[in-house]
């Protein structure tokens, strides 16, 4: 019997962290993926779906101008019922933290259709950081039925809420998968490299490749306005403390963002401010660059993978293993503190090189293999429940 498993997923990081469980769901005989875009990163999601090669089944187009989280949230939980109801799914998965969670947690809940949460039991333990992302995943938890948690840290998380220790497996992150399948594919494709290439350089400048390279990405809502212009005020005491490297940000689109970025970094000869880029793109920016400056999540699973120390410019973090482990590091968005880490790390090769050379705590590359066997042994055990009553 082929069990329909309906994965739902709206921005560009879950649809990047779910493509390795697509291909592993795909290439099970007994098993079926129905994936249902949500419509949260319209662009840079099918980006994604097009680097990965999966194909997207319907798309819910849920987004409208100047929305509210409680306006997004009604229109998925409606959206995503309605799929529900005009589909046969025996299990449904979601990934993260996103709005698109919790929304898929409540009409799962609501059609008694098991959910099963990829990257599960992250937390910061303060319900307002990361925002809304912390409430979304502690709201969603109870109502999965499968739990699969990167990190052995995670499931005790997860265990201390009382969440029963059968449903939950600890699976690595899949990101990693995510990010071994580019690496790979970049690798062994030349005429891939040469299309990266030509289309950053155009961007940066032919040189791209030759000169040292900061990354930056910072977008989030709770580091919107003084967050954002604190950030912005360490790269550019930065860009002039080493002129000999180039700061790259590729700037998000939220206007709370771009407004700050164009205001105080615009027309630094080392700084290059540029549209967000495919997950191809980046991942050979992240192979080049010395170091990331951040205030996502993902990134700090992904970049110590290459070698690369992470600052992360928030207070907290879901992700302290990477803390512990010595690949990352919090700054938090107080700009005197990111400009002193930042000019330990460029100047001083020993306190570099203890980033680079630990062990990235967050997966080995096979997690999707795992959660598919996972969810494998969940119908053989339901159904030989059913046939016990």
């Amino acid at each position: 019997m082929q069990r329909n498993i309906m994965i739902f997923m709206g921005t560009r990081p879950e649809a990047v962290k779910l493509a390795p469980v697509v291909t592993a769901l795909r290439n099970a005989p007994d098993l079926r993926c129905t994936v249902v875009a949500t419509g949260q990163h319209r662009e840079m999601f099918q980006q994604v779906a097009e680097t990965f090669g999966f194909a997207v089944d319907d798309n819910l187009d849920v987004m409208r101008p100047n929305h509210t989280l409680a306006g997004l949230t009604a229109r998925l939980v409606e959206s995503i019922d309605g799929r529900l109801e005009s589909t046969q799914a025996d299990m449904a998965l979601v990934q993260g933290d996103t709005t698109t969670v919790l929304a898929a947690a409540l009409a799962c809940f609501y059609r008694r259709i098991p959910i099963g949460h990829v990257e599960a039991g992250l937390r910061t333990g303060n319900i307002l950081s990361p925002f809304p992302e912390e409430a979304n995943r502690t709201l969603a938890t109870p109502l999965m039925s499968l739990h699969f948690a990167p990190t052995a840290a995670a499931r005790l998380s997860l265990l201390r809420e009382s969440v029963p220790d059968a449903s939950i497996s600890v699976t690595g992150n899949t990101v990693i998968d995510a990010l071994r399948i580019e690496v790979a594919t970049q690798a062994s494709d030349a005429v891939l490299r040469a299309c990266i290439k030509d289309e950053l350089s155009k961007l940066l400048g032919d040189d791209w490749s030759q000169v040292p390279t900061v990354v930056v990405t910072g977008h989030r809502r709770e580091n919107f306005g003084n967050g954002i212009e604190q950030i912005c005020n360490a790269i550019a005491t930065l860009a002039a403390r080493f002129p000999n490297h180039r700061f790259v940000y590729p700037v998000h689109l939220n206007p709370n963002v771009l407004v700050h970025v164009n205001r105080l970094l615009c027309g630094l000869p080392n700084v290059k401010l540029i549209p967000p880029q495919s997950y191809r793109n980046f991942v050979a920016l992240m192979a080049h660059c010395r170091l990331v400056l951040t205030d996502s999540g993902g990134l700090q699973e992904e970049a110590p993978s290459l070698g690369k120390p992470v600052l992360v410019m928030r207070d907290s973090t879901e992700r302290p293993e990477g803390v512990a482990a010595g690949t990352t590091l919090l700054t938090g968005t107080n700009a005197r503190v990111i400009v002193k880490h930042v000019t330990r790390l460029l100047t001083d090769p020993t306190a570099y090189r203890s980033m680079v050379t630990t062990t990235n705590p967050y997966g080995d590359g096979y997690a999707a293999d795992r959660i598919v066997d996972r969810i494998r042994q969940y119908f053989r055990e339901r159904d030989r429940d059913q046939r016990a009553a």
